[in-house]
């Protein structure tokens, strides 16, 4: 028994890396659709369907729990697995919560009204299907009310960073955050609404300029998988040894995860 974690391709590797240096005696199994990739630009069917492959994929290798590593997969699909798909012995989880549990400063469990924020400007960078789902802005106004969410997709970026091309996907990168701040002059957070650009935070940084806060989701992810392990320990597994599987290419796969990671990874045919 292990915990999954799943995403389109490579982006998920930043919250598989952080999740597996806060809880080092975990056992994780890797599931990269990088055959399909990117989800981004597909449509609502299509992502589902793909996403319950892999998850189904997944529970086959002992993951009853499985976290969707992937923005897009969790804003177009999560809901409705959970309400139509998920059997009651399993969990499949999204990296929305985290971020918007920071972003708010409460927790997820609290089912208050909806308050008063600190931060009132935000600027969301994402896929084309995430930011056309809404997703981000619908769970922010169950919890806040005041804030101002500036969304902008961001088509290249992924493609970009799954083919390796880092001139490329910064090039995109200011040319994305140059788009938002016309529109938005003055964001005072950015939220990383997508696994892969954690491997461009910098970029988006220095594009951005001083005084953004920028959230990048693995390590809050990684905070808050630990804190469900101590409520539902009977999903802690007894593995040890973490492995990589993909759709794709596993050489080609397996030597860009070692490039992104500047680790070793190993990855298997799925």
């Amino acid at each position: 028994m292990a915990v999954g974690i799943f995403d389109s391709g490579l982006g998920g590797l930043t919250v598989y890396d952080a999740v597996a240096r806060a809880l080092p005696d975990l056992a994780f199994v890797y599931y990269g659709d990088n055959a399909h990739a990117p989800y981004g630009v597909r449509d609502a069917d299509d992502i589902f369907n793909l996403t319950c492959a892999g998850v189904e994929r997944l529970w086959a290798e002992g993951c009853d729990l499985v976290i969707l590593a992937c923005n897009t997969a969790a804003a177009v699909a999560l809901k409705r697995m959970q309400e139509t798909w998920v059997p009651a012995d399993k969990r499949v989880l999204g990296v929305f919560v985290p971020m918007i549990e920071a972003l708010t400063e409460r927790q997820w469990g609290d089912n208050s009204p909806p308050r008063e924020v600190a931060v009132k400007h935000v600027a969301l960078f994402a896929t084309p299907a995430t930011v056309a789902s809404r997703a981000f802005q619908r769970e922010l106004a169950f919890r806040a009310i005041g804030v101002d969410v500036e969304a902008q997709p961001c088509g290249g970026v992924v493609d970009a960073i799954e083919d390796g091309d880092e001139i490329l996907a910064e090039a995109l990168v200011r040319s994305h955050v140059e788009a938002l701040k016309r529109r938005m002059p003055k964001p005072e957070a950015a939220i990383l609404g997508c696994t892969h650009y954690p491997l461009m935070e910098s970029t988006f940084e220095d594009a951005l300029g001083a005084g953004v806060t920028v959230y990048s989701q693995a390590n809050l992810v990684a905070e808050s998988l630990k804190d469900y392990l101590v409520r539902r320990p009977d999903f802690i597994g007894s593995g040890t040894t973490s492995r990589f599987l993909t759709t794709g290419d596993p050489a080609r796969v397996s030597s860009k995860a070692t490039q992104f990671l500047r680790r070793k990874i190993a990855f298997e045919a799925a």
